[in-house]
């Protein structure tokens, strides 16, 4: 009697299984065997013979056993149509079923489990539907050892609880499942895209040195070999590191880039490499480098000249070995990356001034790329032009149709040190300011305003321009020496006699300067007469 006294009350009981489950459902990321676990626990509990989730399948037709207990495998390929059985009626009605006395019911079809061959004991059978917002997912099935006095009202609640958890964890799977599909897809359409945007009939030029960058282009993006891609800033290096990796066969692979130039010293290695927990303040967890983010892709440094040389080391012996070790770590991390390079310094200057290691230099120079500047290019430009032009009109939703003539003249007489990024900002700007369909110079930024489209063509030789800058600054001297040649001379750095040639040819008058002097007539005593007597004059003599 003491015994019975401890044992805990069946609502206890059930209250104890459920938290169970719960833990079990959410604690698992494998369905299946987070509800094999519920099911133990139904068994361990109360009295449960055998059980089994029973799972709609996506089409709504068809009922299979997602997960049991106590049911042979073969037992497990059982399948229903909706509406045949009992399981099949508690599906399509979302009503449970509860059968006290298995061997009496005819509706019984036997296929995952025989429970009426003779000798057998006798079972009761409760099915409960397992159902998300009134829509049906499924059925629980029960198999109790038969007891007359048993409240099947009681049961039944209680397994629809047990249901509707079970009916809670397949709502979060198909939500996790539909979610991971429209990633995969979604990462499937960016690739797709992204292999569309950098394919070779998307590079814009037809001059002859970008046909030849074409070609050599063409060439390496079937290999695995390191590239240096070099050129001027703005020339579209970073366009071409793109089009050689989405055309070759590490496509599918990660893609990842670093700009040497925008990480400082401190943070360059730690970022290309990763680090251990604890390498340094502030290091709370390990952290993966870009080298082993694009493991498998391919890597591309921006800017690599501008690499501060303990760097240079480690990168030369990863492109020698192929491995590196994490900062502040020993093991050592194997990787299989393909570098392409890019800079818009002279390495060899820098070699020469023992900024940049030889070493690494011919590592990286395995296959050299040179990208010609705009200037250079003359016949892209209005190539490239019309490419901005309809990418930002239909970007911003402008209706613009053409460049003016005008307008086409500044754009090829320009000489574009800023190479293609400039020519893309001066159209995206001119896009935005243009209130018509056609883009005419006024829409152009003011470094592109010609003489002749300002109307401020200079109406002189040269030989004038000259002589008029010349006696400016003659004037200037005069002035500032209040008209005395001597003075003006020295402030000009030439000779007296050079300056009264000058003031003879331009025909100044330096008198002008003098009479602007202080106290009147600059150089003469104050109460000297204009008229003095001309034997005062030593010349006179």
């Amino acid at each position: 009697m003491a015994k019975r006294a401890t044992e805990p009350s069946p609502d206890l009981r059930r209250l104890a299984t459920l938290q169970e489950i719960g833990q079990a459902l959410s604690g698992a990321a494998d369905l299946r065997s987070s509800l094999e676990r519920a099911l133990e626990r139904l068994e361990r509990d109360h009295e449960v013979v055998r059980s089994a989730v029973m799972a709609l399948a996506d089409d709504g037709r068809e009922i299979r056993i997602e997960a049991s207990v106590g049911i042979t495998p073969e037992g497990r390929q059982a399948r229903y149509r909706l509406g045949e059985g009992i399981t099949g009626r508690v599906v399509q009605s979302g009503k449970p079923i509860v059968v006290p006395a298995i061997s009496r019911e005819p509706l019984f079809l036997n296929r995952a489990v025989q429970r009426k061959r003779p000798g057998m004991p006798e079972l009761s059978f409760v099915c409960v539907p397992i159902a998300v917002n009134r829509a049906a997912l499924g059925a629980l099935a029960i198999d109790l050892e038969f007891d007359p006095s048993r409240d099947y009202e009681s049961a039944v609640r209680f397994f629809s609880v047990v249901a509707a958890m079970i009916g809670q964890a397949f709502h979060a799977r198909r939500a996790i499942e539909d979610e991971r599909k429209r990633l995969l897809d979604e990462n499937v359409h960016l690739k797709h895209e992204l292999q569309e945007r950098y394919d070779f009939s998307n590079l814009v030029g037809t001059s002859g040195p970008m046909r030849q960058a074409y070609e050599q282009i063409a060439q390496v993006a079937r290999t695995g070999t390191t590239v240096l891609i070099r050129g001027e800033s703005g020339t579209g290096k970073e366009l071409i590191a793109h089009a050689i990796h989405y055309n070759s066969p590490r496509k599918n692979k990660p893609f990842v880039k670093v700009s040497c130039a925008a990480l400082p010293d401190t943070l360059i290695e730690s970022e290309l490499f990763g680090y251990e927990k604890g390498a340094f303040t502030g290091a709370l967890a390990r952290k993966r480098g870009r080298f082993e983010l694009a493991d498998g892709g391919t890597l591309f440094l921006d800017e690599v000249g501008e690499l501060n040389l303990s760097t240079q080391v480690k990168l030369l012996r990863v492109l020698q070995e192929k491995e590196f070790e994490r900062l502040g770590g020993t093991e050592t991390v194997k990787v299989d990356v393909r570098l392409i390079a890019a800079t818009n310094r002279d390495l060899e200057a820098a070699i020469a001034e023992r900024q940049f290691r030889e070493d690494l230099y011919y590592r990286l120079d395995v296959f050299s790329i040179f990208v010609p500047p705009l200037r250079d290019r003359k016949p892209d430009v209005m190539l490239l032009a019309d490419h901005f032009l309809t990418k930002y009109a239909r970007r911003h939703g402008k209706n613009i149709r053409r460049i003016s003539t005008p307008a086409i003249d500044m754009l090829m007489s320009y000489h574009w040190p800023g190479n293609v990024r400039e020519l893309e900002n001066t159209l995206e700007r001119a896009v935005l300011t243009c209130d018509g369909s056609v883009i005419h110079g006024h829409h152009l930024p003011p470094t592109l305003q010609t003489a002749e489209a300002s109307g401020t063509v200079m109406q002189t030789t040269l030989s004038d321009a000259v002589d008029q800058y010349e006696k400016d600054l003659i004037l200037d001297a005069l002035k500032s020496a209040r008209g005395n040649c001597a003075k003006a001379a020295r402030l000009l750095g030439t000779t007296e006699r050079i300056i009264g040639y000058k003031v003879r040819k331009y025909a100044i008058d330096a008198r002008r300067f003098r009479e602007r002097g202080i106290g009147g007539a600059a150089g003469r005593p104050k109460h000297a007469s204009a008229h003095a007597d001309p034997r005062a004059d030593p010349r006179s003599t």
